[in-house]
């Protein structure tokens, strides 16, 4: 299991022991993929030698997650619109829309290169 795996599993176990579960955990699960994939993948172009951070609060409530990359950064009113016609057969690029569909609130900084997930349960 590589590392981001395994801090992806570590994160989970905390949502779930905090007892979210159903549509809730699907959410966390789905954005929180997505937003580490596209650090590792788009931020740091798969350099080994980059480093991604991550930092996580979990209650009963709440998820916070950090994730940051080493990457050049972009800026998020330049991303491609997924639900455009020109883009609906595209293979890729709906993992911002997901994330943004899915948490309470996404916020982009330090140049598009840390994102911050937040999830509510009320």
């Amino acid at each position: 299991m590589s590392q981001g795996a395994r801090v992806q599993q570590e994160i989970l176990d905390s949502v779930i022991r905090h007892g979210f579960e159903g549509h809730g955990f699907f959410a966390i699960k789905l954005a929180l993929e997505e937003a580490l994939a596209n650090a590792i993948k788009h931020g740091n172009r798969l350099d080994p030698d980059k480093k991604v951070k991550i930092h996580a609060q979990v209650s009963a409530k709440r998820l916070k997650v950090t994730i940051e990359d080493e990457g050049t950064g972009f800026d998020r009113q330049h991303v491609p619109d997924p639900t455009a016609d020109e883009n609906l057969e595209k293979c890729s690029g709906r993992g911002i829309l997901l994330m943004e569909s899915y948490m309470t609130r996404v916020r982009w900084d330090r140049g598009g290169r840390r994102v911050t997930l937040l999830k509510e349960i009320k």
